[in-house]
């Protein structure tokens, strides 16, 4: 049995208040992805011969789009926590309290990271691969934040890493068990070796046209397919399945569908055999 010694204790608060005004420490995390994300997208960009203006520009239009996104597929997935009998349905908007869907924060950031590029006049794609290892980042210093409001852990563990829960934090079904998978932070080491990933494939194959995004985003759906399968945070079904571990199987497929279409046109241009 795993002590509470050797567990992972959670953070007394989450929340700060400078006066009548609340620091969080959800928003702070993403904040910080979101610097870290465009710091190491510019340094990319710029090492690749362009702009270095061009990366803030386009995040301008991305960031916002992306936290839309990723608000709107949260709501839209789980609309029981803001329609059901007795929710409050402002609290949709109450986007600093946590849930952001990814699914939704990269369609429309995309959408928002074209029409940036586009009044830049520079390639999607280009962007989009110099921006992958960043974003990747990005999300496992943003998984952070749902440490310090104590949500989306995995099943009761006896592990020497196993996250202590407070009471009011637990699941309904298990009120007295304290110790949890951290999957968070499953989450957040794996986004990590995928930037790694990202930049050793680079080097090794030449990536381009978009195929490093496409790379970093099929790596990304294999960990978070495992991960989802550990969480017992309430979620959608469908056919049986947790919605996200759904939705993940099928971008998977999606990003290897198109890395092989990508490298497989550009041997076509260049005659590579």
């Amino acid at each position: 049995m795993t002590s509470f010694l050797a567990a992972i204790p959670s953070p007394a608060r989450g929340v700060w208040h400078l006066g009548q005004l609340p620091i969080r420490a959800y928003a702070l995390c993403i904040i910080a992805g979101i610097v870290v994300a465009v710091a190491l997208t510019t340094r990319r960009w710029v090492a690749a011969g362009n702009r270095r203006d061009d990366v803030v520009d386009v995040a301008m239009w991305a960031v916002p789009f992306g936290i839309v996104g990723g608000r709107i597929y949260h709501v839209l997935t789980d609309p029981e926590l803001y329609f059901a009998a007795g929710r409050n349905p402002v609290r949709a908007l109450y986007v600093w309290e946590g849930g952001l869907g990814i699914w939704g924060a990269i369609a429309l950031g995309a959408v928002g990271a074209w029409i940036g590029c586009r009044r830049r006049g520079i390639s999607l794609a280009a962007f989009a691969d110099a921006a992958a290892p960043g974003l990747v980042v990005a999300e496992a210093i943003g998984r952070l934040g749902n440490y310090f409001n104590q949500e989306l852990y995995g099943r009761p563990t006896n592990l020497p890493w196993a996250l202590r829960i407070d009471p009011e934090h637990r699941p309904a079904a298990t009120p007295d068990i304290a110790l949890y998978h951290p999957t968070f932070l499953y989450e957040a080491l794996w986004c990590l070796g995928v930037a790694a990933l990202v930049l050793w494939a680079e080097r090794r194959f030449a990536l381009r046209n978009g195929q490093a995004l496409a790379l970093c985003i099929a790596a990304y759906t294999v960990g978070r397919f495992w991960v989802e399968l550990l969480r017992v945070d309430t979620v959608n079904h469908v056919l049986g399945v947790r919605l996200n571990t759904f939705t993940s199987a099928i971008v998977f497929a999606a990003a290897v569908a198109a890395l092989w279409w990508s490298r497989t046109r550009t041997k076509e241009r260049t005659g590579a055999s």
